[in-house]
């Protein structure tokens, strides 16, 4: 048993092993909905701890457009809100407005005037496909700029909802940054970004970005919508000049929020506007608040504990609380992304989530499928223990009946020495008999319980044969029954040796067997027919055939003929003493040594029983045992 037990071991550790094959298959194949869902999921359930804003966004909103008709004409009301901004000493300004188009040189140049006092000016640019390039702003902004950004943003190709920015575009061999960097870095004093594979330096500040195919992409870390970036309007600016004071020591960014003019994104939160993102790409910045992606060796070593965990908890825990332990996995699974979120690790959620959730659906179903096995396996033992009962029982009946009577004979009578020694060699016999009997009996049944080895010794198949024949050939001559072997056991070689046949098995078992089929052959005949027992070598097998001219079978009782305690009509009125059991113990020790049973009858002609073996290598007549 201890064999099959480590195969089934071997065969659960190879279903978890699959499971989290499947796992990481399915998270690769469709877990980018799953992870980008969960991660925006978490966003929304995770308060932060308030951060101080350091930027500011100057709004150029649906009020500000209507009150200087649209978006062409903005550049003298811009001039005049960011002289008073300058005046109250920004940190920096970023300006997210494409201005390489000239308007009216009057409005031109007061925005001109307003960029040149400005401190730390960031003004932007856009990638152009004809010629490829930089898209500049006008020469005379582009003097005053202490920095040109770009502005792009990268929404998600799956569902557009932007959780990332570039920090860096490229226009041939020019490179530029994105407006929340460069205000960073103006307002920390400048230098020049230092870049490592792993990381971008900034103004003494590490923002660990691994350098991709897709080149460098931060996640934004968006403040909350109840404590966002402050914002004050271009025309309440205007309006009440006095507001002006709000963007002392700030970082301005100034851009377009109406929604029906300029760039619209989604983000985990709302939509919201271009100029909006980068304000928080900024504050990302600012706080280090920056989320780092955990390493995929890291979440296929954590989906492998689950999927271990899950096997574990339903080979180990019993009844409820295998599942109790199993839903604890699964929990674990699905809240440990939003523990590492909370310490800004993005732990991608698909892969422990399905290891997790197949770990338990399989590991479930194959305790189900072991426990259902196991149970019919103790139903098949009790069966097979009640069956030794009916065989005690009526098998065992005749010899004990035997020994019972002959005892009584003796103890009770007064006998003749003679006598008394024929029923003691009758109680002898019977004793033998019986012991023989449960003997075979109980090995097979340990045979067919896996509980015992089958002996393997050479068998000749022509002395096998003829002990049997002899063995059962006086119940033939009481009812004058011609019983006899056809010749067929040997064969002559090439070289005029005689070679027996053999195989290999239990004498015992396979003697039992063979003598079962003789003393049915004879039992079930009537007087003055023949029984004759044949021996043929085909095909590397052993064919032992048994036929006689008894009652036979039709084609239904065939097909039952070897069920325990099962006996033919014609056997129950023949009157002959039997329990049904014989055959099904010839054809279990049959089976144990590798071979079968077959049969063909037809009724008032007779039977052919045949014991198909598995044939050894002959040896010659010369080197048999004497």
């Amino acid at each position: 048993m201890k064999p099959r037990r480590t195969h089934s071991h071997w065969a659960y550790a190879g279903l978890l092993a699959g499971v989290l094959l499947v796992a990481v298959w399915v998270s690769s194949r469709f877990g980018a909905e799953v992870n980008n869902y969960s991660y925006d999921a978490m966003f929304r359930l995770y308060d932060p701890p308030p951060v101080k804003p350091e930027s500011i966004i100057l709004a150029i909103d649906d009020d500000s457009l209507a009150s200087v008709n649209g978006l062409d004409n903005i550049r003298p009301s811009l001039a005049r809100a960011l002289r008073l901004i300058n005046a109250a000493g920004p940190k920096a300004v970023a300006i997210d407005l494409i201005l390489a188009d000239r308007h009216e040189h009057a409005a031109d140049k007061e925005l001109a005037d307003a960029f040149r006092t400005t401190p730390r000016l960031v003004l932007s640019s856009m990638l152009r496909d004809d010629p490829p390039g930089w898209q500049d702003p006008l020469p005379e902004f582009a003097r005053s700029a202490a920095a040109m950004g770009h502005v792009y943003a990268q929404p998600d190709v799956e569902d557009s909802v932007t959780r990332v920015i570039p920090l860096d575009k490229h226009a041939g061999h020019e490179q530029r940054w994105a407006i929340a960097l460069e205000a960073f870095r103006l307002s920390r004093g400048g230098g020049t970004p230092l870049e490592s594979p792993e990381d971008v330096e900034v103004a003494g500040t590490v923002i660990p970005l691994r350098r991709t195919d897709s080149g460098r992409l931060m996640r934004v870390r968006y403040l909350p919508p109840d404590r966002p970036v402050p914002r004050v309007s271009l025309k309440s600016l205007l309006a009440h000049p006095e507001r002006a004071r709000e963007f002392a020591g700030k970082v301005v960014f100034v851009g377009v929020t109406a929604p029906d003019v300029g760039d619209r994104l989604f983000t985990p939160y709302s939509n919201t506007s271009g100029i909006e993102i980068h304000a928080d790409a900024f504050e990302t910045i600012a706080h280090h608040l920056f989320l780092t992606d955990v390493p995929w060796d890291w979440r296929l070593l954590f989906s492998l504990l689950l999927v271990v965990a899950q096997g574990c908890a339903f080979a180990w825990l019993p009844g409820w609380k295998a599942y109790a332990g199993a839903v604890a996995v699964l929990v674990a699974a699905l809240v440990t992304p939003y523990v590492f979120f909370e310490h800004q690790r993005v732990f991608a959620f698909a892969m422990p989530a399905s290891a997790a959730t197949l770990g338990f659906a399989a590991a479930a179903a194959w305790q189900t499928l072991l426990v259902r096995r196991n149970l019919r396996r103790v139903e098949a033992e009790r069966t097979r223990y009640q069956q030794a009962m009916h065989f005690v029982t009526h098998e065992m009946r005749t010899p004990l009946s035997s020994i019972q009577g002959s005892s009584e004979l003796i103890t009770r009578y007064a006998l003749s020495e003679q006598k008394q020694k024929q029923l003691a060699q009758l109680i002898n016999s019977e004793s033998r008999r019986l012991a023989r009997m449960i003997e075979i009996f109980l090995n097979v049944e340990r045979l067919s319980a896996g509980q015992m080895e089958l002996k393997k010794e050479d068998v000749l198949v022509e002395e096998w044969v003829a002990a049997c024949v002899e063995r059962a050939r006086p119940l033939a001559e009481r009812k004058h029954i011609l019983l006899e072997a056809e010749p067929g056991a040997s064969h002559i070689t090439s070289a005029g040796e005689t070679n027996s046949l053999r195989i290999t098995g239990d004498r015992e078992l396979l003697d039992h067997a063979c003598y079962n089929l003789l003393t049915n052959a004879v039992k079930y005949s009537p007087q003055r027919t023949q029984v004759t027992i044949s021996v043929r070598n085909e095909d590397g097998r052993i064919y032992v055939s048994v036929r006689d001219q008894g009652m036979g079978m039709d084609r239904n009782e065939v097909k039952k003929v070897f069920r325990k305690f099962y006996r033919t009509r014609k056997a129950e009125q023949s009157g002959e003493a039997g329990t049904g059991i014989g055959l099904s113990i010839v054809q279990q020790i049959v089976e144990q040594h590798e071979g079968r049973i077959e049969v063909t009858s037809k009724p008032g002609v007779g039977s052919c029983f045949t014991l198909v073996l598995p044939a050894a290598a002959p040896i010659s007549a010369a080197a048999r045992p004497r």
